[in-house]
């Protein structure tokens, strides 16, 4: 099977491409920049000026839609909001108008987020629940109603609602478990408001899922099967580094030291990964504990 892939030399695309091509199958990255992912040459493409390159429509069964700006670096001033909305939103009205038209592809699985659920406290959120408010969950809209209109050409579209991926060698572990070494990663902000953590290889996992299940369509949550208070996925890192994890930061600071982008971390997400349980996915990390001691190094 061919597969082509937004954002394959991120984080999720990386361990996506390895999986693919570990099964067998040939992957198409994707990428503004020359380079190559597991030793297989990008084809350039930049969604802002040029339509979907004839390599990600030629014989591809499936596209994952992984395109889009870091939200987790630097301060969220107007230029940022902007390039994390519109790396988004651009890619995926691209490629959704691309496949609408019937060029290639049947199946596309596009990322979103956990954010789309917005801050809502205790409430249990499955994939029904509506958006919240908030500039993720704005973003997180547009996003997932950009690859959904894919659908209108008989597209199958699956949406990627990704929590807090745990990986060795990205995103919040490496920061977090030298926080945590030093004894400083203790409750953010009162530490109740619930974690979406999700382990990298279960990340991979239902995205795979979504490419080979015909079952899968619409939204899904990409996370482990049960959410966390922050409370205990600090105590879950300090164990995991045998340090306690008791310094706490309150709001303000995380407020004053990140800006707008303080959500990231105080924002609770109770979600529930309802669709992948009524498709009877298996977590290769549902415990927190053996993700913690398998991607902390």
């Amino acid at each position: 099977m061919r597969v082509a892939i937004t954002g394959a030399t991120g984080l999720v695309g990386h361990h996506l491409t390895r999986a693919l091509l570990d099964r067998g199958d040939e992957v198409v990255p994707l990428s503004r920049s020359n380079g190559d992912v597991h030793c297989v040459p990008t084809v350039a493409w930049d969604p802002v000026f040029d339509d979907l390159p004839a390599a990600a429509i030629d014989g591809v069964h499936a596209i994952v839609n992984l395109a889009g700006a870091s939200v987790a670096e630097g301060r969220w001033n107007r230029e940022q909001k902007k390039l994390i909305r519109d790396s988004r939103v651009i890619t995926a009205t691209r490629i959704a108008d691309s496949l609408a038209a019937g060029d290639g592809p049947r199946v596309l699985v596009s990322g979103s987020a956990t954010g789309y659920y917005g801050n809502r406290d205790d409430e249990l959120l499955p994939e029904s629940a509506g958006p919240g408010q908030g500039f993720l969950s704005d973003v997180a809209v547009a996003w997932e109603a950009a690859a959904m209109s894919a659908a209108r050409g008989g597209v199958r579209v699956a949406i990627s609602r990704t929590g807090m991926v745990f990986a060795e060698d990205g995103g919040v572990i490496p920061r977090l478990a030298k926080l945590a070494r030093a004894g400083m990663a203790g409750p953010l902000a009162g530490g109740r408001q619930w974690v979406p953590w999700v382990d990298i290889a279960d990340v991979v996992g239902m995205i795979l899922r979504a490419v080979d299940d015909d079952g899968w369509e619409g939204p899904f949550n990409n996370v482990a099967p049960e959410p966390m208070r922050q409370a205990e996925v600090a105590k879950a890192f300090g164990r995991a580094v045998g340090r306690p994890a008791v310094v706490p930061t309150p709001a303000l600071a995380l407020k004053m030291t990140l800006g707008d982008a303080a959500v990231l971390v105080t924002d609770s997400h109770r979600t529930d990964p309802l669709v992948a349980r009524s498709h009877d996915y298996g977590w290769a990390y549902g415990d927190i504990d053996a993700s913690l001691a398998a991607r902390i190094t």
